[in-house]
């Protein structure tokens, strides 16, 4: 059997319109534990994937736990990218069993649910568990979770990947989305995007435009 080549993406590839993104406990409590990413790079991370998610116009939910009570306020970083929209605060460790982002899930409709957030090893093992035992497509965005050691996010990581979830990473998300320097109507936003928080990714594109004028699209 000879195989044709055509010029179309992959299935798995996320797509601005072919997920919903949920973050979760993105709060100060959780970061105070978290101890397999530093808190720079976990802030970071958050602000990329969330401007990211933004930009393209994802569908995103933001969850929070004991807000009031315990954990404080979800990461400047992600709530700014998202102004106005509210937080659906639990009491479920497990997010995927809180009515509220049930009915907001139900409600976006998407097949494909893209994770991120604090700890991996609780609050994102969770809900991946929970949404791909019911027939939903999980990914999730590694380098955006973090846990109280790294052998607890590693092994997070591994279980999740055995149970059929794919890992991301945060840059990856961004570029995934993109995907072609041609559609030129979010080239700014990408690479502004990718140049604020986009580590030394985006100084090279910062050093390349203004050097050389360079563009990725010609």
């Amino acid at each position: 059997m000879t195989l044709t080549a055509t010029a179309t993406p992959g299935k798995s590839l996320v797509s601005p319109t072919n997920h919903a993104l949920v973050l979760i406990d993105f709060q100060s409590q959780m970061a105070f534990a978290t101890k397999s990413i530093d808190a720079t790079n976990l802030r970071n991370n958050a602000a990329l994937i969330s401007r990211a998610a933004a930009s393209f116009d994802v569908p995103t939910i933001l969850t929070t736990v004991a807000e009031k009570s315990f954990s404080g306020p979800m990461f400047s970083e992600v709530t700014d990218a998202f102004p106005g929209q509210k937080l659906l605060d639990r009491t479920s460790m497990n997010t995927w069993e809180d009515g509220a982002v049930i009915e907001e899930v139900n409600r976006i409709a998407k097949p494909r649910i893209v994770f991120a957030g604090l700890w991996t090893s609780v609050c994102i093992v969770g809900p991946v568990a929970s949404a791909i035992d019911q027939g939903f497509e999980a990914y999730f965005i590694a380098d955006a979770c973090g846990d109280i050691s790294a052998e607890a996010h590693e092994r997070a990581v591994e279980r999740m990947i055995q149970l059929g979830a794919v890992p991301m990473t945060s840059l990856q998300y961004l570029l995934e989305l993109q995907r072609d320097w041609a559609r030129a109507e979010t080239y700014d936003s990408t690479t502004g995007i990718a140049k604020q928080w986009g580590g030394a990714y985006g100084l090279g594109v910062t050093y390349a435009k203004t050097m050389f004028g360079a563009s990725e699209g010609h």
